[in-house]
């Protein structure tokens, strides 16, 4: 069943957004949304990671308002801020990543239209071009139906890819299997042309019984675009640089948000030596347990060039559609504006880890 987004009253607090969201939804698609893999333990992890840094102001800074503009893979952006490629997204309103398109255009950001989506990669594109830059592609599958959707998004007009590598295979999320829940074919079904495959959308994503791909492999195909690319879901220094040497202009620090494999650490805390280990070699996104406009400016601080919004932006869609993921990205500009003017930032090439603390 597909269910409609509630009314979109105007809330005052992120948390409103959540708490609207989390009670409008089936208790089966709930779970889908707020679970993670295994025994979740890098789920909760992922938001205990915030609590333990604490912020450094600099106080008296004669300063009024930091600007929040930026630039991402060639992307221009009124905040660093991306809004994620999360899936069967009509699950959560009728208008999935087409109203967060349009959404992020009115923000001033962008987003990455999702590969498993409920619609296809050219109807999310065209919902709104200036929202959608970017779009995830997985490697998977034989090499020349790969090149072919390489192909495919280049000429519907994105400007950057986003390769989400940690998913050979499905995470082992038991909520999931609790509930004996899979997400109806129709709604992963956007980018899967009519009778093609074996009719199991996730199946023929992940590249069915076929051999896990290497970063070579990746390389070599890569090379085959003109479009830049981001490796998504990277928590090593070792598969930076690995996927550095394999093409990659930016590195997406990401656990899934707790939902791949579990007993992987916060994202939060394997960012530092991430940025450490790739600085000036790439840019870096980051995702995993961000909910507050405070969650943004951490992850910034610790060397972070823009965050992805995944249930966040989820939460908004089911709370108010496209309006209710502009209430969201509008309540996280608003409060990082507040928290770096508390802090004495003069805008975000200024922002580093001396402005936070270990707790």
């Amino acid at each position: 069943m597909i269910h409609p987004s509630v009314a979109a009253p105007w809330f005052e607090t992120l948390g409103d957004i959540e708490s609207a969201a989390l009670e409008a939804l089936s208790p089966d698609v709930r779970d889908y949304l707020e679970g993670g893999a295994g025994a979740e333990w890098t789920l909760r992890r992922n938001r205990e990671a915030f609590t333990e840094w604490g912020f450094a102001p600099r106080l008296m800074s004669g300063l009024r308002k930091p600007g929040l503009r930026t630039t991402f893979m060639g992307v221009p952006l009124r905040m660093p801020i991306l809004t994620g490629p999360f899936g069967v997204d009509a699950l959560f309103h009728p208008e999935g990543q087409k109203a967060v398109a349009r959404a992020a255009a009115r923000a001033g950001v962008s987003g990455i239209a999702p590969e498993a989506g409920s619609h296809s990669f050219a109807e999310v594109r065209n919902a709104s071009p200036a929202g959608m830059s970017f779009a995830q592609v997985h490697p998977a599958g034989a090499a020349d139906g790969f090149l072919r959707r390489l192909e495919h998004l280049e000429e519907a007009g994105f400007r950057a890819l986003v390769v989400t590598c940690d998913t050979p295979t499905a995470g082992w999320r038991e909520r999931n299997r609790r509930n004996r829940y899979t997400p109806p074919h129709a709604v992963v079904a956007g980018n899967f042309a009519e009778g093609e495959g074996t009719g199991d959308a996730f199946a023929d994503l992940f590249g069915g019984d076929g051999p896990a791909w290497r970063w070579d492999e990746l390389g070599r195909l890569m090379a085959r675009t003109t479009l830049p690319w981001m490796a998504k879901g990277i928590t090593t220094v070792r598969d930076a640089e690995a996927a550095i040497e394999a093409g990659a202009s930016a590195i997406g620090v990401s656990n899934h948000g707790g939902r791949q494999l579990d007993g992987l650490p916060a994202a939060l805390d394997v960012l530092p030596e991430i940025a450490a280990a790739v600085a000036g070699r790439a840019q870096l996104a980051f995702d995993s347990g961000v909910r507050r406009g405070s969650d943004v400016v951490k992850a910034l601080a610790l060397g972070a060039d823009v965050v992805v919004l995944g249930r966040a932006a989820v939460y908004g869609l089911v709370a108010g559609g496209e309006d209710g993921v502009i209430r969201v990205l509008d309540l996280l500009r608003e409060e990082m504006d507040n928290v770096l003017t508390l802090l004495g930032v003069t805008g975000l090439t200024g922002l580093d880890q001396g402005f936070l603390r270990r707790l």
